[in-house]
């Protein structure tokens, strides 16, 4: 990321610390991750210690220190979901994705996670695949759905 980009996003916050969360948001909206050197560049520019900004970072679940996939999957593994056998959809993503849970596909088009509820408990099982609520998933569904984002 370009340098200017971090400094107008900064501008448009009025380089406010209580802004920080909005800044390292948006930073990462361009992105899809928070590169260090933005980080650094944050903290020199906002005159914010470098450990106060990575503290941000790395609180809030939604943030990530790692690249992310152009398609992010949440799989639920909340208690109905659970039941539901969203641990089984989970495995699925898994095996057709070829990557672990909380990795991002080689070609950094998927980046698979699990949560503990989305808040669609009847339709359980359930993933979001950016920001969109799949549910009453079955293994059967999975290649479908993903062959909807490639």
């Amino acid at each position: 990321m370009e340098l200017s980009k971090i400094d107008n996003i900064i501008q448009q916050y009025g380089a406010r610390e209580s802004a920080l969360l909005a800044i390292l948001q948006d930073i990462q909206a361009e992105e899809k991750y928070l590169p260090k050197e933005a980080l650094e560049h944050v903290s020199q520019k906002m005159n914010v210690p470098l450990v106060r900004v990575f503290r941000i970072a790395t609180f809030y679940n939604a943030l990530s220190l790692k690249p992310q996939g152009r398609h992010k999957i949440n799989v639920c593994l909340g208690t109905a979901c659970h039941v539901r056998g969203g641990g089984k959809i989970l495995d699925k993503m898994e095996r057709d994705l070829k990557i672990p849970v909380g990795e991002t596909t080689k070609d950094k088009r998927f980046t698979l996670e699990a949560v503990h509820c989305v808040g669609c408990c009847s339709l359980g099982p359930v993933a979001v695949i950016d920001g969109d609520v799949y549910g009453r998933l079955s293994q059967d569904k999975i290649p479908a759905l993903l062959k909807d984002f490639k």
